[in-house]
């Protein structure tokens, strides 16, 4: 029964934090794309590629930019104007892009 619950736990935590992939789609192309590409292929240096990363990290350091816990001159400016909702899309959406790697 122990291992149960924190299982079932996380899942409750994780489809509530859950976005709209489409909707965050959109949303990176007016905030996002500049620095960290159409696609989450970070254009600019020094940025970090988005694509593929784990939702709930997204999630978690947009949130930290938000509140000023993260530093960062320009993502504080970008992220002090994300609703949660607009951060959990925009996790979706930088979540649901595959990547594939070929090795040499």
């Amino acid at each position: 029964m122990l291992l149960v619950l924190p299982v079932g736990a996380a899942l409750v935590t994780s489809a509530a934090q859950a976005g709209d992939a489409a909707a965050g789609r959109q949303k990176a192309a007016q905030a996002c794309a500049v620095c960290h590409g159409a696609n989450g292929l970070a254009v600019a240096p020094e940025t970090p590629n988005l694509a593929g990363e784990p939702e709930g990290y997204i999630a978690r350091q947009l949130r930290a930019f938000r509140s000023g816990k993260r530093q960062h001159e320009v993502m504080g400016v970008i992220a002090k104007g994300l609703s949660d909702e607009e951060i959990d899309d925009l996790a979706a959406w930088f979540n649901s892009i595959r990547l594939t790697a070929t090795l040499p």
